[in-house]
């Protein structure tokens, strides 16, 4: 009877230990080795010690390692965490995993690209970045260098975006942000635009394309999405006489943008030079930063989304009402990159 009792109470021992070593809230990232989810991690962690709440941050080797995440995601789930957070590589791959989740009454908050295409209800709400914003920020920025060049020229001037593709919302997002924005500044001078290049950004604009148009926005995306193919793209932008702006809205179509001026040398704020501005980091677009081949870049804020990451789930779990949040973006150049609010954003 004596050696009943102490292997219950050792049992007891052990599930006591490991309920107190149990977090309170489970987050399941897209990476983990990253710098980008370590300033994710970073603004997670901060948000946690002040609300008082435990959390396991945890993802892949990399963002092609779907089933290592899905494995990840089912430990989540198995720690009955109070709510889980989750940026899904593939939602196909979760869908099994997220109604277990939903099945045993855990809620779900989508972070950074989240969970697109999860059944209706599954996901609670999002803190991620408006990439429609982020893209008219760096069109409010540009446009600060390039109006009184658009005074000034005689004829009309172009604008060019290289785009990575015309599928995914955040690339589409961040070039229409800017395409929208760029309109609605150049309209209050009194100029019209037209639109050229790919058709999905030329069709989804809220700009009306005007064939006499004082500025001339040209978006391409390449046939495949191959760093090659998008340097190819810039090449053909930079040698235009007439173009006076490149955007590239992501880091893809930004390094592509470095690339394509190795050889040219036509990007820089100096006077006869391209402006050049890129979105996201990096270590080839932070140095196109500092040395003043690109005006600036857009970067996401991902330890702000952390934060916000930790704040739905806590209230999530409480039964509280969620909604999406945008984490924001912020405007960097060689001036401000090294601050300590734009540097913990930074990746490479």
């Amino acid at each position: 009877m004596k050696k009943v009792l102490a292997l219950i109470l050792a049992l007891t021992l052990v599930i006591g230990a490991s309920a107190a070593l149990a977090a309170d809230y489970e987050i399941v990232s897209k990476g983990f080795q990253h710098q980008y989810w370590q300033a994710v991690l970073k603004g997670a962690e901060e948000k946690a010690a002040e609300l008082g709440v435990s959390i396991n941050f945890v993802g892949p080797a990399n963002e092609s390692a779907y089933e290592e995440q899905l494995g990840q995601l089912n430990s989540a789930i198995n720690a009955s965490p109070k709510a889980i957070g989750l940026a899904a590589l593939s939602t196909e791959t979760c869908l099994d995993a997220i109604a277990d989740a939903q099945s045993k009454g855990i809620p779900i908050i989508g972070f950074d690209s989240g969970v697109p295409g999860a059944p209706e209800g599954a996901i609670k709400a999002n803190a991620a970045t408006n990439n429609y914003n982020a893209g008219a920020l760096a069109a409010e920025e540009t446009w600060k260098v390039i109006k009184d060049r658009v005074a000034a020229a005689d004829g009309a001037v172009r604008i060019g975006i290289s785009a990575q593709d015309a599928v995914s919302d955040s690339v589409v997002s961040r070039g229409l942000g800017f395409i929208d924005k760029i309109g609605e500044l150049a309209a209050a001078e009194g100029y019209a635009l037209k639109l050229e290049g790919n058709e999905r950004y030329i069709n989804d604009a809220k700009v009306e394309s005007k064939d006499d148009a004082k500025i001339i926005i040209e978006t391409l995306v390449p046939a495949q999405v191959t760093a090659e193919l998008s340097a190819i793209d810039c090449q053909n932008l930079l040698n235009k006489a007439d173009l006076i702006a490149l955007y590239g809205s992501n880091q893809h179509s930004a390094e592509a943008m470095v690339t394509a001026n190795e050889n040219l040398q036509k990007l820089g704020t100096g006077e006869g030079q391209i402006i050049g501005v890129g979105f996201d980091s990096g270590a080839v677009i932070k140095a196109a930063v500092k040395d003043g081949t690109f005006l600036g870049a857009v970067t996401q804020a991902p330890v702000a989304m952390g934060a916000a990451l930790v704040d739905l789930l806590v209230k999530a779990a409480a039964g509280e009402a969620v909604a999406d949040v945008d984490t924001g973006c912020q405007w960097y150049t060689a001036e401000n990159m090294d601050s300590e609010e734009i540097a913990q954003n930074l990746y490479d």
